[in-house]
């Protein structure tokens, strides 16, 4: 199939934690019966876990690349090195911070250069948003995916509004009324 009559190329990305891993998948399936070519990419943690979900609906195929009913997965790494404790949230979001969107463009890039399908769409968890720019500088379209509850979500983008009203602090901690009103 030329590239002219080629479905169009989404990149999904979730952000690194099961809870967002699992819509985003979901999501993917849901493109790819509508005819998008779909590639899936995880950290090199993550993949490696989702292979080994997959290897025994696969009959112990694997590797580090794989077909998944039309989802292209493929990973990435971190910015961590072996050994680093990636409980700890503070350095494992530098690492996500500093290193994945130049991973995610490389990706991007290479993509196109084996003969693949352009990207032309990245389907990006809010929480990578940090690889939005890269995307945009390739000409890709973005479009963030929230897979939090629209009750988590409308109580995120009002934080501002309980600020100015003086129910949290700029750190988010509660402000308790003195006095009697």
């Amino acid at each position: 199939m030329g590239t002219a009559t080629a479905a169009p190329h989404v990149m999904v990305l979730p952000f690194p934690a099961q809870g967002h891993v699992t819509p985003l998948m979901e999501l993917s399936h849901r493109l790819v019966e509508r005819g998008f070519e779909v590639t899936f990419v995880n950290t090199e943690l993550i993949h490696t876990q989702v292979l080994e979900a997959l290897r025994p609906a696969n009959g112990g195929a694997g590797g580090n690349e794989l077909e998944l009913e039309g989802i292209h997965l493929v990973s990435i790494p971190d910015g961590m090195s072996d050994g680093e404790d990636r409980r700890d949230l503070g350095k494992f979001l530098d690492g996500l911070m500093r290193h994945v969107p130049g991973y995610v463009e490389q990706l991007m890039r290479e993509t196109e250069a084996s003969g693949r399908a352009k990207v032309k769409w990245l389907v990006g968890d809010l929480t990578m948003a940090m690889c939005f720019e890269a995307a945009s500088r390739l000409g890709v379209r973005v479009a963030g995916f929230g897979p939090a509850s629209a009750a988590c979500f409308a109580t995120t983008i009002k934080i501002p509004q309980l600020i100015e009203d003086g129910f949290i602090d700029e750190k988010g901690a509660a402000i308790v009324a003195t006095g009697g009103e």
